[in-house]
């Protein structure tokens, strides 16, 4: 959880340890303020909070929705210290949305893209591209980062084709240690993806693991 006093206060996810550092998009008023500041500023942080991603496996499968791939840099790094075999798919609207590619491919990993219009890699939704994926890749976990819809539909996926997962759920997130209860999903969410009643996403989450 990052604080700027009189600005406010949002939750963001770990880009690398050291030095500490979180991926910033300036997309509204704290993302703003906090993209503008300069060297020596000072800048809040308290946490980290809930369950993170915890590497499961040797073969992994990360998948990353627009700004959902902020997380997985740093999951993919500690993979390829151990020599573990990685394939990254990253979906987005178009070519300007797709982040840390470039990234992800100095590390070794094969990655594939998709963007809604086309502008880069195949034309189509992120799925599809984790079907393909899977059907040439034997993954022992799929970890994912992004918007609901995707891993709702990917939570179907992994139940279909037996194959465990570990997706980062996003939500309104406010005290950050499961005082508030404002970042519980939805009913029609949480049974898409087989999460229990009361799983708040501060605390419990924001990884729910299914193996």
């Amino acid at each position: 959880m990052v604080w700027l006093p009189g600005i406010g206060e949002k939750p963001y996810s770990i880009l690398d340890c050291e030095p500490f550092s979180i991926a910033v998009t300036s997309v509204g008023t704290f993302s703003n303020t906090l993209f503008n500041l300069k060297i020596g500023n000072r800048v809040w942080a308290r946490g980290p909070f809930g369950q993170g991603f915890s590497l499961a496996g040797n073969r992994h499968l990360i998948v990353g929705g627009g700004y959902g791939a902020a997380p997985l840099l740093f999951l993919v790094r500690q993979a390829c210290h151990r020599n573990d075999e990685v394939k990254v798919c990253l979906g987005a609207r178009s070519s300007g949305d797709i982040l840390m590619a470039d990234a992800f491919k100095t590390l070794g990993c094969e990655v594939f893209i998709t963007t809604d219009d086309g502008s880069r890699g195949e034309m189509g939704l992120i799925t599809q591209a984790v079907e393909s994926a899977l059907h040439h890749f034997d993954a022992d976990t799929l970890y994912a980062c992004g918007p609901v819809p995707m891993l709702s539909a990917l939570a179907g996926i992994c139940r279909q084709k037996n194959i465990s997962s570990q997706l980062s759920w996003e939500a309104q997130m406010r005290c950050g240690i499961g005082l508030c209860g404002s970042c519980e999903l939805d009913e029609a969410v949480r049974q898409s993806a087989g999460i229990p009643v009361g799983w708040l996403t501060c605390k419990d989450g924001p990884v729910y693991i299914n193996s």
